[in-house]
């Protein structure tokens, strides 16, 4: 069982940074970061190992956000940069055993999600 908890989202200007942390209880699993905006399904943005390696994004956010992970304190952060209003959604952060990249359908284990919000 894998427990995470999702902090600092919030409301910034177009052009503005964001940093996001997903903090996971019990072993370390791969993980990832899902968005989900109003009226659109669940996508991808980002994916680590569970050891902190091999990090993955989705294209539209590919040299822009930033993933990492702090291992010893098994805490996952999102840096956004140069955020879009596009980029406003509800964020989550899930854990899986197999995968850090896109098919949400394996990760077991998600988080409650965290509002960021892009004004122009």
């Amino acid at each position: 069982q894998v427990h995470l908890v999702e902090s600092g989202g919030g409301l910034v200007q177009a052009g503005d940074s964001l940093r996001l942390s997903c903090v996971a209880s019990g072993r370390a699993y791969h993980v990832g970061w899902f968005r989900q905006a109003p009226d659109k399904e669940r996508e991808f943005v980002a994916g680590i190992t569970s050891t902190g390696s091999q990090p993955f994004y989705a294209d539209s956010v590919k040299g822009r956000f930033t993933i990492s992970r702090d291992t010893a304190k098994n805490t996952i952060i999102l840096q956004m940069d140069s955020l879009k209003p596009e980029d406003t959604a509800i964020y989550s952060c899930a854990a899986s055993e197999v995968t850090w990249k896109h098919n949400r359908t394996l990760y077991a284990y998600w988080g409650q999600g965290i509002q960021v919000t892009v004004s122009s």
